[in-house]
């Protein structure tokens, strides 16, 4: 799996801002299939920085209703990706 397909995007939410500022964390959406090792090969070669760890979660898609139709929202995967100590904190713009 190639580095920009691993990563989809970044998430800017309140709370991935405030772990990035505190705790030198970066938020990403990632591939379901996508695993912890792919994740961090990818985000040492597009950021050039050396990851400390990586932890993921699983999110199932809400089932949405429109009138009698329903229908499914697809299920996505977060990863938290820790950088080492030392390491400049990334700028999402710099990309």
């Amino acid at each position: 799996m190639s580095p920009f397909e691993a990563i989809r995007s970044p998430m800017i939410t309140e709370k991935s801002e405030t772990r990035r500022a505190l705790e030198q964390t970066l938020c990403f959406r990632v591939h379901p299939k996508a695993t912890k090792t792919d994740i961090k090969n990818a985000v040492e070669q597009i950021f050039k920085v050396k990851v400390a760890g990586v932890r993921t979660a699983n999110y199932l898609g809400k089932v949405k209703r429109r009138g009698q139709s329903s229908g499914r929202r697809s299920s996505w995967k977060k990863a938290y990706v820790k950088l080492k100590e030392g390491e400049k904190m990334v700028e999402y713009a710099q990309i």
